[in-house]
């Protein structure tokens, strides 16, 4: 279905055409007309599906068909990166309406908040905001949302996670009671139906491919101690015309700068992406990461949900993430929409419990890659030892029992180039 069909304005029409956008993906095409219906909304749909433009376009929508003179929108994200990416969407899909909008979040220096504070007291057409820096905002006492009429929560499962249940609740007091509340989520445990049925009102629900990898990704793993995931990080990203544009994934930002400084100097710039960073530093990152200047960039799961940057053609899991639903969202950065893409896993032993976990929540094995026999050992499967549990050890030969001398040889020579292949479909 086109977004002509779904009866968009002409004046969103022409943004959306001058961004190559013609047909609306699924979550679009079930949530826009009822968004246009103004119903409150819990939508569930994986990452890189179009979630943002679903609830965002109808609402931008009624918007340039009214006169606006007062803040009627509101948008609720976990982090800043997505805050501003919403609100740069915004920008490009109303290139033409002349709609008003502003992103609040910390980290800014004192002429931004100057700035946010003016928007606030006097009105922008749409604010999209962090709930710590909008809650210092309200405090203040100058935030008007008197007239608010739309009240958005994306990534809103990250936010339960995150302990934001009680600042949502306190946010949702401080806008009119009569308001459309649409819901967005990547999954759907229980919390967010308790979060739905505090703020939503006889709302419809959509649910599209939970916790489920994109068709698109092809995934592998590699079952490795962790001294040889450097070294093999540095083989699978050497080859620049295999991969060109490279998230690598850690859980921990001590392990992001350990990463930096073991791949740093292979002759192409690696980017760092953590709390730790300052927020001009972070945005700077990006920038860099969506012009292709940067073609490794490395992060915590701060990037793994909402974050939009294209022909991401690699996703590399340094290590598992403690939520298997995590995973789901990490390689969901590559083959966003209808492309495709590669992600890697680098388990070792402790982790292979979780990984296990992971493959019966996508209801797939994950293709298990032999290690290059030059970098270390490949270890053997065994996802029932538990955490710190060791498991034996597989085609290598370089440990006692790991197998006869002519299985590590026929090893050694299959395994010179199979890292460079394209892992099968899962």
């Amino acid at each position: 279905m086109t977004f002509k069909e779904l009866g968009m304005s002409e004046v969103l029409l022409e943004g959306l055409s001058y961004m190559g956008f013609e047909s609306a993906t699924p979550i679009q095409e079930q949530a826009i007309p009822l968004i246009l219906e103004e119903k409150d909304l819990l939508a569930c749909a994986q990452t890189g599906t179009g979630k943002t433009a679903a609830f965002i376009l109808p609402v931008l929508d009624v918007l340039s068909r009214m006169d606006r003179n007062h803040t009627s929108t509101l948008v609720v994200a976990p982090t800043r990166e997505l805050a501003i990416q919403i609100e740069r969407q915004i920008q490009a899909f109303s290139y033409f309406a002349g709609i008003s909008s502003i992103a609040i979040y910390g980290g800014g220096d004192g002429n931004s908040f100057v700035e946010q504070k003016k928007a606030l007291s006097t009105g922008v057409d749409v604010v999209v905001a962090t709930p710590g820096k909008l809650i210092s905002h309200l405090n203040m006492g100058y935030v008007k949302f008197d007239k608010v009429s739309h009240f958005i929560l994306d990534e809103a499962d990250r936010m339960l996670d995150m302990g934001f249940f009680d600042d949502i609740k306190f946010i949702a007091s401080h806008i009119p009671e009569k308001r459309q509340t649409l819901l967005f989520s990547a999954t759907m445990p229980p919390k967010i139906r308790k979060l739905a049925k505090t703020i939503l009102k006889e709302y419809s629900e959509i649910s599209i491919a939970i916790s489920k990898p994109a068709e698109g990704v092809l995934q592998a793993a590699y079952l490795v101690d962790n001294h040889a995931k450097s070294a093999l990080i540095r083989e699978l990203i050497k080859d620049k015309d295999a991969y060109h544009s490279i998230i690598i994934f850690t859980s921990t930002k001590k392990n992001v700068n350990n990463i930096v400084r073991a791949i740093s100097n292979q002759g192409y710039e690696v980017q760092a992406v953590s709390s730790d960073l300052k927020q001009e530093d972070r945005e700077l990152a990006l920038r860099k990461f969506r012009a292709k200047t940067t073609r490794v960039l490395v992060a915590t799961d701060v990037l793994s949900r909402g974050i939009d940057i294209k022909d991401i053609n690699l996703v590399i899991n340094y290590d598992v993430p403690n939520d298997a639903e995590d995973y789901v969202h990490r390689i969901g950065r590559t083959a966003r929409a209808d492309t495709t893409g590669v992600a890697l896993t680098l388990v070792n032993q402790d982790d292979m419990y979780k990984f296990d976990k992971i493959e019966k929540l996508i209801e797939a094995k994950v293709q298990k890659l032999p290690v290059p026999s030059h970098i270390g050992d490949t270890l053997e499967w065994n996802p029932k030892g538990g955490s710190g549990g060791r498991g034996g050890y597989r085609s290598g030969g370089n440990r006692s029992g790991g197998g006869r001398n002519n299985r590590g040889k026929s090893n050694s020579r299959n395994n010179k180039k199979h890292y460079s292949k394209r892992p099968k479909k899962s």
